[in-house]
């Protein structure tokens, strides 16, 4: 029998610790304070983000610290436990393709503040995470988010106080990531980090001009009064958003809205009695001899409808129900999408072999991890069969945590 091997989530004390130990190794004194954003997992809505669709994701309970402090001057020096040496950059040298490496997700954070008016001056930063690294449980946007709102601190900003501020604190973030660090991603991430509520989803709808409460519904996600929970895999396939086959999907979508002579391709969602996706397919035709287009395009709405009715079902208190929506998730992305991969399509055979109620993969794709929907009682069982099918593949083992909705960036 193949045990699985578990990824445990640290206490606030213990990750606070950590932070304030390393920053004070690394300079000279102690932080002004502590912070921390979480990972997130997307129950389901994937790649429609940037579609002005719909998507449902909670925060994990694994979380990156920042223990930060202000300086005079515009100078920004981090460390991180995840990573060798300190990364320096002065604030008026930071610019879309000016600076690399990891420290362009805070120092972006601060660019993309002042950019949009705030004050924001130098500061120095120590960075260690219990989110998995390169498991589509979005590390860079709970970096991104620690850093917002420990900034928003400092600065005397006032935004995290509000979901309204924290609703511009995630575009700071957003910008920080697409135009400082050159992911094209859509902001579900960083939405999810700095505004899901623990014991709750987020259902986020990203059409232009909605207010943060109409773009941001909690929905009550409590699992565990149902006899259920999430259990997450982390395949330990890497994946990069800065890679050029995300930056190709998003690109396809908005070729094909412009095609259809639309805002987006949220206009075709058959929950907002849209064009319709029939005729949606067939004015692409002509446009799109290798039907990718029409692919594409079939998968955003389609996953569109299914978040709705996903939602639907948990607001019901029908949690339980919610699997086939997953699965049918799941097979659109990686038919219709293409995004899956070998060790995320294991994932789903075996644990709904197992006896889960639903699976699919989340994040991006092209590696990362999956969920499953699983009974408590069933939790060992099913996470066994999964360690067992990746070991007679020969591939290797994945992780596996547990994913109660859990709280925001504080």
């Amino acid at each position: 029998m193949t045990e699985p091997q578990w990824l445990e989530a640290w206490t606030a004390e213990d990750g606070a610790r950590r932070v304030d130990e390393l920053f004070t190794r690394s300079f000279d004194g102690s932080p002004e304070g502590v912070w921390s954003a979480p990972g997130r997992v997307n129950l389901i809505g994937e790649h429609t983000d940037y579609n002005a669709g719909l998507c449902l994701p909670t925060a994990l309970p694994h979380r990156t610290f920042i223990a930060l402090r202000p300086r005079e001057d515009d100078q920004v020096r981090l460390v991180s436990a995840q990573a060798e040496g300190v990364w320096e950059a002065r604030l008026s040298d930071i610019a879309p393709g000016a600076v690399q490496g990891w420290g362009a997700y805070v120092a972006g954070v601060a660019w993309a503040l002042a950019e949009a008016g705030h004050k924001v001056g130098g500061f120095d930063a120590a960075v260690d995470s219990c989110v998995p690294f390169g498991a589509g449980l979005s590390s860079s946007a709970a970096l991104e988010a620690a850093a917002a709102v420990a900034l928003d601190a400092v600065a005397g900003l006032g935004l995290a106080a509000s979901d309204a501020g924290r609703a511009e604190l995630v575009e700071a973030s957003r910008r920080a990531e697409n135009e400082i660090a050159g992911a094209p991603t859509g902001g579900l991430d960083q939405s999810a980090s700095l505004r899901c509520r623990e014991g709750h989803a987020l259902l986020l709808d990203f059409r232009p001009g909605l207010k943060p409460l109409e773009s941001g519904v909690p929905v009550p996600f409590d699992l565990a009064t149902a006899d259920l929970t999430l259990l997450v895999v982390d395949t330990k396939a890497e994946h990069s958003h800065v890679s050029g086959e995300y930056g190709a999907r998003r690109a396809a979508c908005e070729q094909a809205a412009q095609l259809l002579g639309l805002g987006s391709l949220r206009e075709i969602a058959p929950t907002l009695g849209g064009i319709g996706i029939d005729r949606a397919l067939t004015e692409l035709e002509p446009h799109d001899p290798d039907g990718v287009l029409r692919r594409r395009v079939r998968h955003v709405v389609s996953e569109i409808d299914r978040t709705a009715r996903f939602a639907d079902l948990v607001r019901e208190g029908r949690a339980a129900d919610v699997g086939p929506f997953m699965l049918a998730s799941h097979a659109s992305l990686r038919d219709d999408y293409e995004v899956s991969c070998r060790e995320l399509d294991l994932v789903v055979d075996s644990a709904m072999a197992a006896g889960a109620l639903g699976a699919r993969m989340t994040g991006g794709g092209f590696g990362g991890s999956a969920i499953a929907l699983v009974r408590l009682s069933d939790v060992d069982t099913v996470a066994q069969a999964v360690a067992g099918a990746f070991a007679d593949a020969g591939l290797t083992a994945p992780a596996f945590l547990l994913a109660p909705p859990s709280a925001p960036a504080a």
